[in-house]
């Protein structure tokens, strides 16, 4: 698929390098503890003892229950952010608005998760077919994000609709990574209103 955002959608009030921005570690969570207990709970349904899990666009902290994974495998764009995380078993570093390939296996995690920074993509179809790409059959796709942002980063595509505009936006970007039978979890377990977009990849 070719695109979603159109370039005028793609835009950013900051268009200067993600790298140089996200150069400098930031310990902060960007959600409400209401909303990231929420989170986990999600993951607690969704996920399993055993799974594999890739993290995309992770941090310091991935909110995942007190499962025993298999694996859990973090992507991010701040060494120090990723390296305080606990939970990653390893993490590799890469700028998703320059490079959407994934260094990854087709097939080889049970869980995709992206947490509150789905907004900051340019290139929106190619990363989520990457996502798909990696996933295995019947694995869980489970992107997260309230209405806390860096604006200066996240595309005017995002910036510019509702709340149920970017779920719904996310929707468009699950199903273009073939991750189909999407369902939208919203709640307001506090200050911060939870939305989720939840998918699951076709089996065998």
């Amino acid at each position: 698929m070719s695109g979603i955002l159109s370039d005028a959608e793609r835009q950013k009030l900051d268009d200067g390098d993600d790298g140089a921005f996200y150069r400098s570690p930031r310990f902060v969570t960007h959600a409400d503890e209401p909303f990231l207990s929420r989170l986990t709970e999600l993951y607690a349904e969704l996920t399993a003892p055993g799974d594999r899990i890739f993290d995309a666009m992770s941090s310091w902290r991935s909110f995942l229950p007190a499962y025993d994974y298999e694996r859990v495998v973090g992507h991010g764009l701040n060494e120090a952010e990723l390296a305080e995380n606990d939970r990653l078993d390893e993490y590799f570093l890469q700028d998703f608005n320059t490079e959407q390939t994934l260094p990854l296996d087709a097939g080889g995690f049970d869980v995709l998760c992206c947490a509150l920074s789905v907004q900051y993509l340019q290139y929106p179809a190619p990363v989520f077919e990457e996502f798909g790409r990696v996933l295995a059959p019947d694995g869980v796709a489970v992107v997260s994000f309230t209405d806390r942002m860096f604006p200066t980063k996240a595309v005017r595509g995002w910036r510019e609709r509702s709340m149920d505009g970017r779920a719904a936006l996310v929707e468009r970007y699950v199903t273009a990574g073939g991750i189909g039978e999407t369902t939208r979890v919203v709640d307001q377990p506090g200050t911060d209103p939870f939305y989720a977009v939840v998918g699951r990849s076709p089996g065998e």
